[in-house]
C-alpha cells in the first residue's frame, strides 16, 4: 500500500509540525533487508533487522514470536529470543483475547519494535485487500515513510520516545481505487515490546468534505471559483516557491465588470440576470481555455461578486499576453445573448495589470486592478485599460490630499494671495480676487486647481470656503483701516455651489460682515457660469438674498458654460468675468514681445458680450490680460476692468498694502 499524509495532526499526537497532504501511488509490496537497501548488520526501526526471521507457523490473525538479534557482535551466532505473548487482562483467557482481536471491526495490527507486523486481524486484511500481512513492514502498508516528518514521528513511537502518532494517508487498494484512512499508532505495555496500529477508512467523510469545500469555494450561479478560492490561488501564486523554481516569475490579472448589468436586473428580473451571468461565465471560460492552449497554464476564471469577474494568469509572458486575452474577452462578449426569448447585448470594462510576482502582494495587485478597471469605465466603458504607474501615482496623491483636507484647515496650512482687478480707463486698483493656496508639508505650495475639486467632492469645501470668506473680509477691512485716504477696494471670493446647498451661505456672509465690519458692497462673490445658470430653488433664493443685502454677485468664466442669455437677465448678477480663452484669442503680441496672430472671431464675441452686459446694466471684467495690446483692445471695446499678469500676479497681502500706499502718494 502507499499513501500520503494529510496533516496537520493534533498536537498531542504529532510532536513535529503537520505534514502536507500529497498522493504517492505505490503498489503493495513485501520488503526484506536486501530489498530495503539497508546495509547488513544495521538495525533500523520500521525494517527487519539483519538476521531476523519470522517464526514459522505464524499465521494471519495470531501473534507470532519473532527472533531478534542478541546484543552481541555480528560474528556471534544469533540466539532466538521469543517475544513475550500479549498478556490478557485478569480473568480473561489468551484464547478469548485473541478471538476478540481477530473479530474486531476496527482494522488493527500489532507491530514489533522493528516495525514488522506481528499479527493483524481480518478487518485489516479486508481494508488493505490482502491477507499476507504478517512479517510485512508496517510503514509500507500505510505509507508512513513517504515524508520525513511522519516517518520521524513513527520511529519515535516505535522507540518509546513519543506517546502516539495519528495522521491521515491516501492509500491505493490493489484493485486500483484509492481510499483515505486515518492511521493511529500507540504503544502497547512495555512488556509486550510493540505498538498497536489501527487504520480507519474515512473515504466517505473525505468525499463529503470535498463536496462541501467545492460548494464553499464555487459560485452557485456560474459554477466558477468564487472570491475565496480566487484569493487562495492568487496568494499561492505569489509565494516565493511558486515562481522561484521555474516559470516566468510574472503574474497577470484582468479585472472585468459588466457595463449596465444593473439595468438588466431592474428591468428583466434577477432570474434573467443570473442566466446572463452564467452565459458570460461560459464565454469567459472558453476564452481562458483558448488562451491556455499550448501554454503551461490556463487562466483561472472566477466570479468575485455581482457582475465582477477576474481572469488570473500565472507565469504570464508580458503585457502583450494580457492585452490579447482582454481583447478576446471583449470580442466574445460583443455577440448578443439569447436567453429565453430575450436577446440581450452588453459590453464590459476590463482593467489589466501585469508585473513581476516578486514583491507583489495579493492586496496590491487587486488594488491596481480595481483602479485600472475604474479608469476603463471613466474612459468610456466597453474597453480595456492597462495599469499606468504614473496615473496611479497621481490618483494616490489625490487620495492623500483628499484625506487630509479637513485636518489641514484645522492646522492652518492654507493662506490667501490676492490679484488686483484694475480699471481699464485709468489703471487704478478697483478690487482684488482672493486666491487660496495650500502650503502642504509634503507637496509644497498647491494652487486651487489641485485641491478645490477634491474639497467639493468630500464636502470640506464648506469649511474651507467659510475660512476663505472670513479671512478675505478681515483683510479687506484691514486695508481700509490702514489706508483711510485711499478709495476702498472690494474683495472678490470664489464660492462653490455646494456651499449654498450644504450650508447657510446667507447667514455666514451676514455674520462675517458683522464680525469684520466690512461694508456689503465691498464684498463680491464669484460663482461659475454653470453653477449660476443652473440655479433654482434654494441657490437662486440665496443669491437673491445676498444681492438684496448689497453683496456683489459675479459670474466667473463667462462664455464657456451654458450661456443662457435669457436666464441671465433674471439673475441677481452685477458682474460678468469673461473667460481668459477669449482674451488670449485676440492678442497682437506675446508676453515676450513677439508677434501673435489674433483671432477675429474672438474679438467679435468679446465685443458683443461686453455690449450685451452693458445693456443689462452689468459690468465686465476680462481675465488673463497678459499684454499691453490686449489691454488696449479691451479698453477700446468698453471693457470695465481687467485682471492678469500684465498688472500683477497673485501676491501676499503686504504687497497690496504697498500698492495702496503708492496710489495714495500719487494722488
Amino acid at each position: 500500500m502507499s499513501g500520503t499524509s494529510e496533516g496537520p495532526a493534533p498536537a498531542a499526537d504529532l510532536v513535529r509540525p503537520a505534514v502536507t497532504e500529497r498522493h504517492i501511488g505505490t503498489s503493495l509490496r513485501t520488503s526484506s533487508r536486501a530489498s530495503a537497501g539497508s546495509p547488513p548488520g544495521t538495525s533500523v526501526p520500521g525494517e527487519p533487522p539483519s538476521g531476523a526471521t519470522v517464526a514459522s507457523g505464524a499465521s494471519h490473525g495470531a501473534y507470532a514470536p519473532v527472533e531478534t538479534p542478541p546484543d552481541t557482535p555480528e560474528s556471534a551466532a544469533p540466539t532466538a529470543t521469543p517475544t513475550p505473548a500479549l498478556t490478557p487482562p485478569d480473568g480473561t483467557s489468551p484464547r478469548t483475547f485473541q478471538a476478540a482481536f481477530a473479530a474486531a471491526p476496527l482494522p488493527m495490527a500489532v507491530v514489533d519494535r522493528e516495525g514488522l507486523v506481528v499479527t493483524a486481524n481480518e478487518s485489516m486484511g479486508a481494508l488493505l485487500g490482502t491477507d499476507a500481512l504478517t512479517g510485512r513492514i508496517a510503514a509500507e502498508l500505510v505509507d508512513l515513510a513517504s515524508d520525513a516528518r511522519t516517518w520521524h514521528a513513527y520511529r519515535e513511537v516505535l522507540r518509546g520516545h513519543q506517546a502516539r502518532l495519528r495522521c491521515t494517508r491516501r492509500v491505493k487498494h490493489p484493485d486500483g481505487h484509492s481510499l483515505w484512512v486515518q492511521v493511529a499508532v500507540a504503544p502497547l505495555p512495555p512488556e509486550e515490546r510493540g505498538v498497536l496500529l489501527t487504520v480507519t477508512d474515512i473515504s466517505a467523510r473525505r468525499e463529503l468534505q470535498a463536496r462541501l469545500r467545492h460548494l464553499q469555494m464555487h459560485d452557485p450561479v456560474t459554477r466558477l471559483p468564487n472570491r475565496t478560492l480566487f484569493f487562495e490561488r492568487l496568494s499561492a501564486a505569489l509565494e516565493a516557491e511558486a515562481y522561484e523554481e521555474g516559470g516566468t516569475g510574472r503574474i497577470g490579472l484582468c479585472s472585468l465588470d459588466l457595463d449596465g448589468f444593473k439595468a438588466v436586473n431592474d428591468t428583466l428580473g434577477h432570474r434573467v440576470g443570473d442566466r446572463l451571468l452564467a452565459a458570460v461565465a461560459e464565454r469567459l471560460t472558453r476564452c481562458a481555455d483558448e488562451a491556455g492552449h499550448a501554454r503551461a497554464t490556463t487562466p483561472l476564471v472566477a466570479r468575485l461578486g455581482g457582475d465582477e469577474f477576474a481572469l488570473l494568469v500565472e507565469d504570464s509572458t508580458g503585457t502583450d499576453q494580457l492585452a490579447e486575452l482582454a481583447e478576446s474577452v471583449l470580442k466574445a462578449l460583443q455577440a448578443p445573448f439569447d436567453l429565453a426569448g430575450q436577446r440581450l447585448s452588453l459590453s464590459a470594462s476590463i482593467g489589466v495589470v501585469e508585473r513581476r510576482a516578486a514583491g507583489t502582494s495579493a492586496t496590491g495587485l487587486m488594488q491596481a486592478a480595481d483602479t485600472t478597471l475604474y479608469w476603463a469605465k471613466a474612459d468610456g466603458k466597453g474597453r480595456w485599460t492597462l495599469f499606468d504607474p504614473e496615473r496611479n501615482a497621481h490618483r494616490m496623491t489625490r487620495q492623500a490630499l483628499s484625506s487630509t483636507l479637513r485636518a489641514a484647515i484645522e492646522r492652518n496650512e492654507f493662506a490667501l494671495e490676492y490679484q488686483p482687478l484694475v480699471g481699464m480707463e485709468d489703471g487704478g486698483v478697483r478690487g482684488v480676487e482672493a486666491l487660496v493656496r495650500w502650503n502642504h508639508p509634503q507637496f509644497g505650495t498647491l494652487t486651487p486647481n489641485r485641491f478645490i475639486g477634491l474639497a467639493e467632492e468630500n464636502g470640506s469645501i464648506v469649511q474651507l470656503g467659510r475660512w476663505v470668506l472670513a479671512t478675505a473680509c478681515r483683510q479687506a477691512r484691514r486695508w481700509q483701516l490702514d489706508h483711510p485716504d485711499a478709495a476702498p477696494i472690494f474683495v472678490s471670493v470664489n464660492v462653490a455651489v455646494r456651499q449654498v446647498w450644504d450650508s447657510d451661505l446667507v447667514a455666514d456672509v451676514a455674520e462675517i460682515l458683522a464680525e469684520t465690519g466690512l461694508a456689503p458692497h465691498l464684498l463680491q462673490l464669484e460663482l461659475t457660469e454653470s453653477a449660476v445658470m443652473g440655479s433654482a430653488g434654494r441657490p437662486l433664493q440665496a443669491l437673491q438674498a445676498l444681492s438684496d443685502m448689497g453683496v456683489r454677485i459675479a459670474i466667473d468664466d463667462f462664455g464657456t458654460g451654458y450661456s443662457n442669455l435669457a436666464y441671465l437677465s433674471r439673475l441677481p448678477v452685477s458682474v460678468l468675468k469673461l473667460d481668459g480663452s477669449f482674451v488670449r484669442g485676440f492678442q497682437y503680441e506675446n508676453r515676450d514681445g513677439t508677434d501673435a496672430h489674433p483671432n477675429p472671431a474672438d474679438e467679435v464675441i468679446v465685443e458683443a458680450l461686453i455690449q450685451l452686459a452693458h445693456r443689462l446694466g452689468l459690468t465686465v471684467t476680462a481675465e488673463c490680460v497678459e499684454t499691453a495690446s490686449q489691454a488696449s483692445r479691451l479698453r477700446g471695446i468698453g471693457c470695465d476692468t481687467g485682471q492678469g499678469w500684465l498688472y500683477s500676479r497673485p501676491v501676499a497681502p503686504d504687497r497690496i498694502s504697498a500698492l495702496l500706499t503708492a496710489t495714495c502718494a500719487q494722488a
